[in-house]
């Protein structure tokens, strides 16, 4: 695991979209994992700006982390309207391009298992973006989630309900359970570059990099693919880089 320490978040940001942008020119047909939440946001408007001055994200395939079921694909609080409105549009990427699990099926679990077959199909990830939630999760992968999970439908701790309120329209509950890439099957994207920002990420980051790789910490498995990046502003890392 290589862990970078960055002044504050806008320098996260940067990093992550160059680490992007260089994937991309490397490899114009990538398969991009995509993530979201506060902590995406600036990357993705980076990116925005990248191919408004030229950059082609045209053949980028995006497949998401995870949805929230009962969430239809149009709902403004899905995790396919937030990418269709940070990633798809700002960077034009056809629409055929963005797959994101159902999270209005009529079953949920078949859902999991189609979306599973479907990444399977496009060849895998080659450069996996991820967040970490307060409690260490990755995806909606919990504490106590099987490190060899694959796609699935959990349900949802109390902490990371609370932590997607705010993106929630005004009196709307938190929905209590969500489809997800399995923690085994984020291990198997080629490369993981995962972002981190703020003083309430610290514990998190704390026992990622520490902790012994155990399922109550989802993201201390991390450590256990060759290619991961972690890059954290001094907030999360509760510590100041190198100066």
């Amino acid at each position: 695991m290589k862990v970078r320490i960055l002044p504050d978040a806008e320098a996260v940001a940067a990093a992550a979209a160059a680490e992007v942008l260089a994937a991309v020119a490397a490899s114009p047909r990538l398969v991009l994992g995509v993530a979201t939440g506060r902590t995406m946001e600036p990357v993705y408007a980076r990116l925005a700006q990248a191919a408004a001055e030229g950059a082609d994200f045209s053949g980028v395939e995006l497949f998401a982390l995870d949805e929230y079921v009962g969430l239809a694909p149009g709902h403004p609080a899905s995790f396919r309207s937030y990418l269709e409105r940070h990633v798809l549009g700002p960077l034009g990427i056809p629409p055929s391009r963005l797959h994101v699990p159902d999270g209005a099926s009529i079953d949920p679990a078949e859902e999991a298992r189609r979306y599973e077959a479907q990444l399977l199909a496009a060849g895998g990830i080659d450069l996996q973006l991820l967040g970490l939630g307060r409690n260490g999760h990755i995806a909606f992968n919990e504490p106590g989630s099987s490190l060899a999970s694959r796609t699935r439908v959990v349900r949802l701790a109390r902490s990371t309900r609370e932590d997607g309120r705010s993106a929630l329209p005004a009196g709307m509950e938190p929905p209590r359970a969500g489809i997800t890439m399995g923690i085994g099957t984020i291990l198997e994207a080629r490369r993981l570059l995962l972002l981190a920002t703020g003083t309430t990420k610290q514990p998190a980051v704390e026992a990622m990099c520490f902790d012994p790789v155990s399922p109550q910490c989802p993201a201390s498995a991390l450590r256990l693919h060759p290619d991961v990046t972690v890059v954290v502003d001094e907030a999360a890392a509760g510590r100041p880089i190198d100066r």
